[in-house]
């Protein structure tokens, strides 16, 4: 069986993946998340194109964007035009974010499991549609989703998120795509699993984000023991006196799950592109913190398995049931 990961411009071999930045925010346009968080917008093509340009002379290969349907600033077409423009990869998903990204009374509340599978199916087998899901109609354009995007609340899942992840493992189960969760301050992660292992999921192809965010030793072994693949993205959040625990995390757990931890940085702030006036920058994880991993005895090989090769694991689909598409870039 031949394997793919789906980026907005087309299928590719994992092995063109180069380093990849395994949850990332590079679009968030104009939306109700925007409105509520001004500092998130991310939608001037030009000088993000010119940031992920310079990144990819640093290395960076492929970026998994995170900002999922239903209005909430997924915008394919600046994507699409991201990519083209800089040459870096970019994997769009589908599906939903946290509540708090929607207005009052969204959609998504009242739509059945059945049919939020069939959204999200629709998505990647036949295209991401040009509206982000936000109504009252779908343009589809020929951009497929490439990852199935859903969220956790703080502690624990509420009904409404129970329904999104049964219908995450329903849609992974028909089309093969990869499942990436959101982990609110990296809580609620066993429960998240053990609700996608019940839906019929291998855990092999579901990544969880932020979990670094919770820096407990002994709940990181218990994650990774399921077999799951975990994204830490907090290395530059730690504040001046406090440990690097994304660091320390790393160093603790890489020989014993060796295929199984990811990075990325969730930029999603103005604040944190220095073609905004911010920092540290997208070339952050491969300038700075690669440099700190290796000053602390973690070895180019595992370097490598982290940002090249584990990511090619976790984000191709596990089947042909979609139709490949070459890719353009």
């Amino acid at each position: 069986m031949s394997t793919f990961v789906r980026t907005i411009l087309g299928d590719i071999d994992p092995q063109r993946m180069r380093v990849c930045y395994a949850h990332e925010h590079v679009i968030i346009d104009e939306s109700y998340t925007t409105e509520t968080n001004p500092d998130f917008l991310l939608n001037d093509v030009e000088p993000i194109a010119q940031e992920l340009t310079q990144a990819r002379a640093s290395g960076v290969g492929t970026m998994i964007e995170s900002m999922p349907g239903g209005g909430a600033g997924r915008n394919v077409l600046k994507l699409a035009d991201v990519s083209r423009r800089s040459g870096v990869h970019i994997v769009c998903p589908t599906g939903l974010h946290l509540s708090k990204y929607y207005p009052r009374g969204h959609w998504s509340a009242r739509i059945s499991e059945d049919a939020l599978t069939k959204v999200w199916v629709d998505e990647i087998e036949q295209g991401i549609d040009a509206n982000d899901l936000a109504g009252p109609q779908v343009i589809r354009t020929s951009y497929k989703a490439g990852v199935i995007k859903v969220a956790g609340g703080r502690d624990r899942l509420s009904d409404h998120e129970h329904k999104c992840f049964r219908a995450a493992a329903a849609a992974h189960m028909k089309t093969g795509a990869p499942i990436l969760t959101h982990t609110d301050e990296g809580t609620a992660a066993v429960e998240q699993l053990e609700l996608l292992r019940s839906n019929g999921v291998d855990l092999a192809h579901v990544v969880l984000s932020h979990t670094d965010r919770k820096p407990d030793l002994g709940y990181h072994r218990e994650i990774l023991a399921t077999g799951v693949r975990v994204e830490y993205d907090s290395s530059f959040r730690w504040k001046p006196g406090q440990p690097n625990h994304t660091l320390n995390l790393i160093v603790a757990l890489h020989e014993q799950f060796p295929d199984q931890i990811l990075l990325g940085m969730d930029a999603a702030r103005r604040s944190y592109w220095r073609c905004f006036g911010g920092g540290p920058g997208m070339s952050y994880l491969v300038d700075t913190f690669v440099p700190m991993l290796r000053e602390v005895g973690v070895a180019q090989q595992q370097v490598d398995r982290i940002l090249i090769h584990n990511p090619a694991g976790a984000y191709q689909f596990i089947n042909e049931q979609s139709n490949n598409q070459r890719s353009d870039s």
